[in-house]
């Protein structure tokens, strides 16, 4: 890949090579402006590298033709707040070409699993940070995409959900789809199959948390990331 990518002076992403595999969840961890989110924009067509290349399901991205087979949950929100809970679902269904029967199936389905069933004929603009998250991520999943990109999926949600919106995850990878997520909470990177330790846009550890920390000796990821930055910058 070599992936660059330039805003003005400043280099979000710096020669970045980063290889997932179907069926995995991979978690790029590393602190607020580490180049994560650029990263994820970059891989869903979003934003056009400086240099590099970057293949996502076989075709070189920018590929607007990608569209219907990846979901892609922003880590900010930009919901249309003028529409109900369902109706922006329905909007989302119907502009990924799914039947009506399909998307009233689908929005039953995704309006349990987000724990929003209550709040359905809401409008959006009513809703909390949180809920509106939610309802971001639900409208990322109402097409079933192979392919996920979640940027920070589990922000302002409660400790139970998130432990429910992990084991969905996983559900999901079970039948073959692949997750590509940022995350700071240290407790869900566990949860990942592979992670990638990313600083200064660049990839500078990479593993299974169990590897990570054996290679690192330390107990906590935190304290691996840590080690890791050390070893990077050390002569």
């Amino acid at each position: 890949m070599q992936l660059v990518k330039k805003f003005g002076t400043v280099t979000a992403v710096d020669r970045l090579d980063l290889t997932v595999s179907e069926g995995e969840i991979y978690g790029l961890l590393g602190p607020n402006g580490a180049g994560k989110t650029t990263i994820i924009r970059i891989l869903s067509s979003l934003l056009v590298p400086t240099s590099g290349e970057a293949y996502v399901l076989e075709r070189r991205v920018p590929d607007k033709s990608i569209a219907s087979n990846i979901g892609y949950m922003p880590q900010e929100t930009a919901l249309d707040t003028g529409l109900k809970v369902t109706e922006l679902l329905e909007f989302y269904g119907e502009i990924f070409g799914l039947p009506r029967s399909a998307i009233i199936e689908k929005e039953n389905e995704l309006l349990r699993f987000v724990d929003l069933e209550a709040w359905k004929n809401t409008l959006i603009a009513h809703l909390s940070g949180g809920m509106k998250h939610r309802v971001s991520l639900a409208c990322a999943l109402i097409h079933d995409p192979c392919l996920l990109f979640l940027d920070e999926p589990t922000v302002g949600v409660d400790p139970e959900l998130r432990l429910a919106f992990w084991d969905h995850f996983h559900a999901l990878k079970d039948t073959g789809t692949t997750i590509l997520i940022t995350t700071h909470y240290m407790d869900e990177a566990r949860r990942c199959d592979k992670i990638g330790f990313i600083r200064r846009g660049r990839i500078i550890a990479e593993g299974s948390p169990t590897e990570l920390l054996e290679k690192t000796e330390t107990t906590s990821l935190e304290d691996a990331f840590v080690e890791f930055s050390r070893q990077e910058v050390t002569p």
